[in-house]
């Protein structure tokens, strides 16, 4: 099982935590993303990046500098967003280091696909970014079938990724892959669910959390998650659709969620 996760905009340099144990996989790529991008004006890579006068300079000395090869963070403790600081990968047991060197991946717009421990240094480039250039339309047309390749999934993948990043690769798996789609959300009166954004970002991350601490290799076993007062909702869930509902007792239906 694979399990795949989003990276984060914010990203930190830590040098001293953790040694890297590789490089990413498809570092040649990452490395012709970053001729392009050091040949881009400063407006021009503000634009690409939508960001404000800071972070646009910022970046642009970045890849006006950057090194792939030196001083470089472990990718699982270099990203800062909510579902990492959720995860907490920082406190995490020898065991689940272990479980997510083996299960998990991180999909990025500029690396592709990354395991826990290849070494990373600190970027922006999100994968919906507009990057059209004379090898490519978009990320998407870059990567193509490229991190599906290096995913190698074994035939199941647990999808907790965005819909940014995981379409980047669910559509490139091979047939018969089973992808499974955990919802995080709330009931509501007319029998959906609303998912919050933040919310979700936190349940993914307490999500890895709980498969690395309890080494679980079960699919089905995403079930008997219940952070953040999250509960499965069999009622609501198909098989590779399972629904966890917050702070509910009972879904709009009346039907208890468990």
């Amino acid at each position: 099982m694979r399990i795949i996760i989003s990276p984060a905009k914010k990203m930190r340099e830590d040098v001293d935590s953790l040694p890297p144990r590789g490089l990413p996989a498809l570092l040649g790529e990452t490395e012709r993303l970053l001729a392009h991008l050091r040949g881009l004006s400063l407006p021009e890579l503000k634009k690409l990046l939508s960001c404000n006068d800071q972070l646009a300079q910022l970046n642009y000395q970045r890849y006006q500098t950057m090194d792939l090869g030196r001083r470089l963070t472990p990718a699982l403790l270099a990203y800062e967003g909510i579902q990492y600081r959720y995860m907490a990968p920082g406190v995490f047991s020898q065991g689940a280091l272990d479980y997510v060197e083996d299960h998990l991946r991180i999909l990025s717009g500029f690396y592709g696909v990354l395991r826990p421990f290849d070494g990373v240094t600190p970027y922006r480039l999100e994968m919906g970014a507009r990057l059209k250039t004379s090898f490519c339309k978009d990320l998407y047309d870059f990567w193509g079938e490229k991190l599906a390749a290096a995913l190698d999934p074994g035939g199941v993948v647990l999808d907790l990724a965005s819909g940014e990043y995981s379409r980047a690769v669910i559509p490139h798996l091979p047939a018969g892959t089973r992808v499974i789609t955990p919802i995080f959300g709330e009931p509501r009166a007319d029998g959906k669910v609303a998912e919050k954004g933040v919310y979700v970002k936190m349940a993914r991350g307490e999500m890895v959390r709980f498969l690395a601490e309890g080494g679980v290799e079960d699919p089905e076993a995403v079930t008997a998650f219940e952070g953040l007062d999250f509960r499965y909702c069999p009622q609501r869930s198909r098989a590779d659709r399972p629904v966890f509902l917050r702070d509910v007792e009972k879904g709009a239906d009346g039907v208890k969620s468990r």
